[in-house]
């Protein structure tokens, strides 16, 4: 099997796995971290929807778009304690950084396999 061919296949890919491992901290971080209510519910919608895409992208490894998706929610989740007023809780806002600035980074990493999964599907679709 050449590395092109892995790409393609659903549920493999350890980038999107690191992206939903990353939203589901996100998402309980409050239990363990003082919070107020905007870093509650902007840890757990973010961290959602983090992990929500992860699931998709690895359903369906040749959607480039969901590697872009991806990099907007880390950059999100990464000004969320300034945007939201909540950096005087300084666990959960070094979580949002964190897990911020480590989603972007999965999202970049993921996005060279992506399009070659896109562009792998494509020609498996033409000699059909």
């Amino acid at each position: 099997m050449t590395n092109e061919s892995a790409t393609v296949r659903p549920w493999t890919r350890p980038y999107d796995w690191a992206e939903v491992v990353l939203g589901v901290v996100a998402v309980l971080s409050f239990l363990w971290m003082d919070t107020n209510n905007a870093a509650m519910w902007t840890m757990i919608i973010l961290g959602a929807l983090v992990a929500l895409d992860g699931l998709a992208s690895l359903a369906a490894p040749g959607q480039v778009y969901g590697e872009g998706i991806q990099i907007v929610l880390g950059v999100l989740m990464f000004i969320s304690p300034w945007v939201m007023g909540y950096t005087e809780f300084t666990g959960i806002s070094w979580s949002s950084w964190i897990i911020g600035a480590l989603t972007v980074i999965a999202g970049a990493a993921a996005l060279p396999a992506a399009q070659a999964a896109q562009r792998a599907s494509g020609r498996m679709a033409g000699q059909h």
